[in-house]
């Protein structure tokens, strides 16, 4: 077995990370006094806890998530969303049109139709049935324009980097607005090309190499190139 003791390391299945009696939060196991690795992924030892942040998942919606998604039918009263995990997303008719509302398919199609992409938030969901996600808060609703990019959903987190300083710095550095979901759905928009690409580059290295611990300055330094 691999030891490590610094805070953030690549481990493997069957790693050892740390002997500190802390608390195990998730893709560890604790063997005797030791804690071990359970999945690949980055350790994180903090000051009370310890554990894996895998690198590789698919993403089971949770209450308050916010994500993208993108129309793919009507039914009923409802539309469904491709909200990139096992599971739809339902967004009632009432959640637009208002409550005792009953609209029509035509009524429903000129408000939102099959492909396109919305920005909800998960308002319900108990893995029993497909969970209802919502577009009543001002910032949410449909995205009208951008580009719609797929990550891991378990990167969302390195994306947004610490207080959204990573994402804050992607925009500043490219004119871009960038919306994520933590689903792992993002759209970039931008009206300079040149910045439109470089913005998609940086979410692509965010992406492959989310396991580097200077990933930071790798995205920093990409960004401040002339080329992409």
């Amino acid at each position: 077995m691999k030891k490590f003791e610094s805070k953030k390391r690549h481990v493997l299945p069957g790693d050892f990370i740390t002997t500190a009696p802390l608390r195990l939060q998730g893709n560890v196991v604790l063997e005797g006094k030791r804690v071990i690795a359970t999945s690949i992924g980055l350790s994180d030892v903090s000051a009370d806890s310890v554990r894996v942040i895998p690198l590789t998942g698919v993403y089971l919606p949770k209450i308050d998530d916010l994500v993208i998604g993108t129309i793919q039918y009507i039914f009923g009263n409802s539309w469904f969303a491709d909200i990139n995990s096992c599971y739809q997303g339902m967004l009632l008719g009432q959640d637009v049109f208002g409550r005792g509302s009953y609209p029509t398919t035509s009524e429903m199609k000129e408000r939102l139709d099959n492909g396109d992409i919305i920005y909800a938030k998960i308002a319900n969901s108990d893995r029993q049935r497909e969970p209802l996600i919502s577009i009543a808060d001002q910032s949410l609703g449909k995205i009208d324009s951008g580009e719609l990019v797929k990550i891991s959903p378990t990167k969302i987190p390195r994306l947004i980097g610490k207080h959204g300083s990573m994402i804050q710095s992607i925009e500043a550095s490219t004119n871009a607005t960038i919306t994520v979901g933590q689903n792992g759905l993002i759209v970039v928009s931008c009206d300079e090309t040149n910045g439109l690409l470089k913005a998609l580059a940086a979410i692509r290295m965010v992406d492959e190499q989310a396991h580097l611990v200077n990933l930071t300055d790798k995205v920093k330094k990409m960004l401040e190139s002339d080329g992409v």
